[in-house]
C-alpha cells in the first residue's frame, strides 16, 4: 500500500518559483520528518485549467495550503500540528 505524501507541490516546467518552492518544501519536510512530492501538472488538462496560473501550488494533507511562494513558518506550523 502506497501512502500519499503529506505535502504535494504542483509544478510545471520552466517555473523558477516551482524550483524555489520545492527546495523550501524539501528542507522543511526534512526538518519535521514529513513526506513530500512534486507533481508536474503540464500533462494534465484539468489541473492545468485549474492551477496553471498559480503554480507552484502547495497542498498539505490534500488541501491547498499556499501558492506562488512557500512561507516557511506557516508550512512548518501546518506540519507539526
Amino acid at each position: 500500500m502506497t501512502v500519499a505524501p503529506r505535502v504535494l507541490v504542483y509544478t510545471k516546467p520552466g517555473c523558477h518559483l516551482c524550483e524555489d518552492a520545492c527546495a523550501a518544501v524539501a528542507r522543511i519536510t526534512a526538518e519535521v520528518g514529513a513526506t513530500w512530492a512534486a507533481l508536474d501538472i503540464s500533462t494534465d488538462d484539468q489541473l492545468m485549467r485549474q492551477w496553471a496560473e498559480y503554480v507552484p501550488v502547495i497542498l498539505v494533507d490534500d488541501e491547498v495550503h499556499d501558492w506562488f511562494r512557500v512561507r516557511d513558518d506557516r508550512l512548518r506550523s501546518a506540519l507539526v500540528t
